[in-house]
């Protein structure tokens, strides 16, 4: 696309994202009750939890308002791909299950034509039709503290902090804490 934009003489712009990786980094204690009911809402109710969550304009304004609680970013295949190999389990009548075979997913997700690990990986990135319910089969994914540590979580990320939106450097902070 790029190269045919530049062949014709006009302008390529990049597509916005279609999903972000939101990771919760601060606790909630004294916090109001609006965020953490928003917090419930993105599935982190636990300190270092991240979700994938589809980017539409009601989304971002509920992430603009938990901004002091979370980061995010826009991931990479690769990211979404360690995610899920490592750190991914199944949401099966409220238990979690870890992801062991493919007979799971087929069980489970098979009438939405998703069979294997692989397919679900490919929802979440693309953002297919069926993400809500792929992302509803996955527990909210558990990680650890980055190694080294957190910059200033109090601060935004623009500002040298680690808090909000980071488009693309999610990626390493992710990286960091699996």
């Amino acid at each position: 696309m790029r190269r045919i934009a530049k062949q014709t003489g006009s302008f390529f712009v990049e597509p916005e994202a279609k999903i972000a990786l939101v990771v919760r980094i601060r606790g909630i204690n004294g916090v109001s009750a609006k965020v953490k009911t928003i917090l419930r809402l993105l599935r982190l109710r636990q300190l270092h939890n991240a979700t994938f969550v589809k980017l539409n304009g009601a989304m971002i304004n509920l992430l603009r308002y938990v901004e002091p609680y979370i980061t995010y970013g826009t991931p990479s295949l690769k990211t979404v791909r360690d995610l899920v190999y490592k750190r991914g389990f199944a949401k099966i009548n409220g238990n979690r299950i870890t992801i062991s075979e493919n007979s799971i997913i087929e069980k489970h997700l098979g009438k939405y034509g998703i069979v294997c690990i692989e397919d679900i990986i490919h929802e979440l990135y693309t953002c297919g039709p069926n993400f809500k319910y792929v992302n509803r089969f996955l527990w909210p994914f558990k990680l650890g503290g980055p190694r080294g540590g957190f910059v200033k979580k109090r601060i935004h990320f623009t500002e040298g902090g680690d808090a909000g939106n980071r488009e693309h450097y999610i990626n390493k902070l992710v990286k960091k804490m699996i």
